[in-house]
């Protein structure tokens, strides 16, 4: 597999009904809403981390395809199963 050489752009259209796509988390995890038009908001972070869970879904097990910023997930543990991976070792970093 080799890296992505070219840009590729893309529409991503979904349809909600009751229901909440992304909710903001300093409303009381209401629906996000344009106050002028009082239609649903999504933002970009919610579109990406849809993305990125299709992707985790439909490619399972396949290499090259696993995501590094998981729901849920801590990075340390991601950046050990790199370093595994490549056969590198990692250096304990000391705090001042």
């Amino acid at each position: 597999m080799s890296a992505i050489q070219n840009r590729y752009e893309f529409v991503y259209f979904f349809d909600v009904t009751n229901g909440n796509p992304n909710g903001d988390p300093d409303a009381g995890n209401m629906p996000r809403l344009d106050p002028e038009s009082s239609k649903g908001l999504v933002t970009d972070v919610c579109l990406k981390r849809k993305i990125r869970n299709f992707v985790e879904i439909s490619s399972e097990n396949e290499v090259g395809y696993e995501i590094y910023v998981k729901e849920k997930s801590v990075l340390n543990l991601q950046n050990k199963r790199a370093y595994e991976a490549l056969g590198i070792e990692s250096e304990a970093k000391k705090l001042l």
